[in-house]
């Protein structure tokens, strides 16, 4: 580690010590109680499973309590990890693995029990399983009830969650391969295209008929549509409606640096909740919303500057706008009878957690609850489980702990959620007096709010790089810690490490020409498979990329030789021979 590493990774423990140390006992980053979580009064949380082999995204519990469960990682039969408690002593104590016929990729996710029927899915297909009473594996034959056959050269945004109506139909995403619709896909300046060829097949939401297999997209109807990314949504049957929330587009700093500084493009755009109805237009990719200032403006690759609204007010407007990449992957409209009158027909979200919010710390992580009466939020949104992450604030994506990820109800009432890095999975009741249930009891919760992982950051005092960063630091900062994260270790998901990376240490004309070119998965890097797209950074000067290439070959553990202002002009040179 050279002396600048040292100083800055001084400086970031420094930054933990003083986050730890302000806050009062309520307001504590770790709970020792309740499988570590955070909960409103009266609410108690057991640990169903500490971990899980291939880890955990969407989960469902049947009738009998048997728990089913998306892996996020997982070969071919291996799929669905399904877990029964035998003693009732809240634990599961048997674990089994089946299911889906290809390999499974880690965005795919879907896993819901539909009309006796087990319900998921990995980035392209929707399978099914019939359940039989008392067999946890299911004995019967896998059906592919949807299948993605479009060919996709980069895997954005692809997932394929799913939910369903009371007439028998299922609803399900074809996201965008896209950030915002460019020419050149996440490059600086790149205007976007106007019509938007991508909205013919994606970007929207498709219905089927839930009881029939074989199908592909042509075989469903288009529902909606300038939805960029969907993977949280759920039916409400309180009302007949289609409930979904929409990730928001990236990188309005690093596409556009003349307009958004980094605070905006941290807080920006909104995710969104929206009521889906049969022909809702959102708005993507033409326009984002911002939550701020309650409007949907014109997106900058469509001559938007953060003020403009040009057409937008066409567009659905969110019910709520929630801050920009908090990344809500899941939602629940309760219909249970266990927990307080206060929750009966409103919706749990699970916030996943930001990944680039740099030059700010990472936000949400955090389980949402936000009350409903007559089809409409009837308060501001709630926090009703915090803890995941372990830490405050949360510098890097690898420094949480935990990441809320599914959530699913029980059949006495009780919600259960499932996290993203270990597989953990936690049963959550409620064990209080439903009749004395007040706003004394969600003080303690409203109190995080003011935590750094959930609040507004303040422009200066919150801004990671307020002090002068290490050589090629800024260059960093502004261009690649978004996703690669501050650490350099990446997110373990959608985005390598930079850290011990063959790919950063070995050859340096490869590494150079990843950053001119850009790279489309997919690729391993230290032994874990990636699918997702580098874009191309020749707009830096020779010098710029010189700079960040050695400050990454010399960081985040890594103890190799510079690259030179030479070597790049070089390499640039020889690209640009071959056009």
């Amino acid at each position: 580690m050279n002396k600048k590493t040292l100083k800055w990774s001084v400086a970031l423990l420094t930054l933990f010590a003083l986050g730890f140390t302000r806050f009062d006992q309520d307001d504590k980053p770790f709970n020792t109680k309740n499988g570590g979580l955070f909960l409103p009064e009266g609410f108690e949380a057991t640990v169903v499973v500490d971990s899980l082999p291939g880890r955990a995204r969407h989960i469902a519990v049947n009738d009998n309590g048997d728990i089913y469960v998306k892996a996020r990682f997982a070969g071919k039969d291996e799929s669905v990890i399904a877990l029964r408690d035998t003693n009732g002593d809240g634990r599961a104590d048997i674990i089994k693995r089946f299911g889906g016929q290809a390999r499974e990729r880690a965005y795919g996710t879907a896993m819901r029990i539909y009309k006796g029927y087990l319900y998921f899915s990995s980035e392209l297909v929707v399978y099914r399983y019939k359940l039989t009473p008392g067999e946890l594996v299911p004995t019967s034959q896998e059906e592919v009830i949807l299948t993605d056959d479009h060919p996709h050269g980069m895997h954005e945004h692809i997932a394929k969650p799913v939910t369903f109506d009371d007439k028998g139909f299922i609803y399900v995403p074809f996201g965008a391969n896209s950030n915002c619709c460019q020419v050149d896909n996440r490059t600086p300046g790149s205007p976007g295209m106007n019509p938007c060829p991508i909205l013919e097949d994606h970007g929207g939401i498709w219905k089927f008929d839930a009881n029939k297999t074989g199908q592909h997209q042509k075989d469903g109807v288009k529902f909606a549509t300038g939805l960029r990314s969907i993977v949280g949504m759920d039916w409400n049957f309180a009302d007949n409606n289609l409930y979904a929330l929409q990730h928001g587009r990236d990188d309005l700093l690093r596409l556009w640096p003349q307009l958004y500084n980094g605070w905006e493009s941290a807080m920006l755009p909104s995710e969104e909740f929206l009521r889906i109805k049969e022909g809702t237009h959102a708005g993507w990719p033409y326009c984002y919303y911002d939550q701020m200032q309650g409007k949907k403006l014109l997106n900058p690759e469509y001559g938007g500057d953060g003020k403009i609204v040009g057409d937008c007010g066409q567009y659905e407007k969110p019910l709520i706008g929630f801050p920009g990449h908090w990344a809500p992957n899941d939602l629940l409209f309760y219909q249970g009878n266990q927990f307080p009158e206060h929750y009966k027909n409103g919706s749990f979200i699970a916030f996943h957690g930001s990944t680039n919010r740099a030059p700010y710390p990472q936000s949400s992580y955090f389980i949402g609850f936000v009350p409903f009466k007559g089809g409409q939020p009837s308060g501001p949104y709630e926090i009703f489980a915090d803890g995941f992450a372990g830490v405050d604030p949360i510098v890097n994506v690898s420094d949480a702990v935990y990441r809320p990820m599914g959530i699913a109800m029980g059949p006495d009432g009780s919600i259960y959620i499932a996290e993203t890095e270990k597989g953990k999975i936690w049963k959550v009741t409620y064990k209080g007096n439903k009749k004395k249930f007040g706003k004394a009891a969600l003080a303690s919760q409203e109190k995080r709010k003011s935590l750094t992982h959930i609040r507004t950051p303040d422009f200066v005092k919150d801004n990671l790089d307020k002090d002068e960063p290490v050589a090629g630091g800024k260059v960093y900062g502004v261009y690649c810690s978004a996703c690669h994260q501050r650490n350099g270790m990446g997110d373990s998901q959608r985005f390598p490490p930079l850290g011990g990376s063959e790919w950063v240490t070995g050859d340096k004309t490869r590494l150079i020409n990843v950053l001119l070119k850009g790279l489309e998965g997919p690729i391993d890097v230290k032994g874990q498979s990636y699918n997702n797209v580098m874009p191309q950074h020749s707009f830096l000067k020779d010098e710029e990329i010189s700079e960040v290439l050695t400050h990454i070959r010399s960081s985040y553990g890594n103890n190799a030789g510079p690259v030179s202002v030479l070597e790049v002009s070089k390499a640039r040179a020889a690209l640009d021979s071959l056009k």
